[in-house]
């Protein structure tokens, strides 16, 4: 069996630490490292709210986009906690997650979920 080399991070907690120790070093790393050929990370629930309100996770997300990190949203969530405009200005794709999610879970990609 070939080995995975895409990681997908499911970030939905707005947990500072979490986000700090976790979503941005290790998925930055990874990347940066060769750990991962491909990291995707999709913004979900309470971490969409959390980059509105924290410029530094703001331009955290910058130099990960810069280093090839594919970011994302889940577009009903942005929605329903108006902050779709500011994912949208930061450069970060907002779009419906619920189907490619389950399709990820159904294929056994590489999930990381926090």
């Amino acid at each position: 069996m070939a080995e995975k080399d895409h990681l997908y991070i499911l970030w939905t907690t707005d947990n500072p630490v979490t986000v700090e120790k976790m979503i941005f070093m290790y998925g930055y790393n990874a990347l940066k490292n060769g750990w991962w050929r491909k990291v995707t990370l999709i913004i979900w629930g309470a971490s969409a709210a959390y980059i509105e309100s924290h410029q530094d996770a703001q331009n955290r997300l910058q130099v990960m986009m810069s280093a090839g990190m594919e970011v994302t949203a889940c577009k009903g969530c942005a929605d329903q906690l108006g902050v779709t405009d500011t994912l949208e200005s930061l450069g970060i794709e907002v779009k419906y997650w619920g189907v490619p999610l389950t399709q990820l879970l159904k294929s056994e990609e590489a999930l990381l979920s926090v």
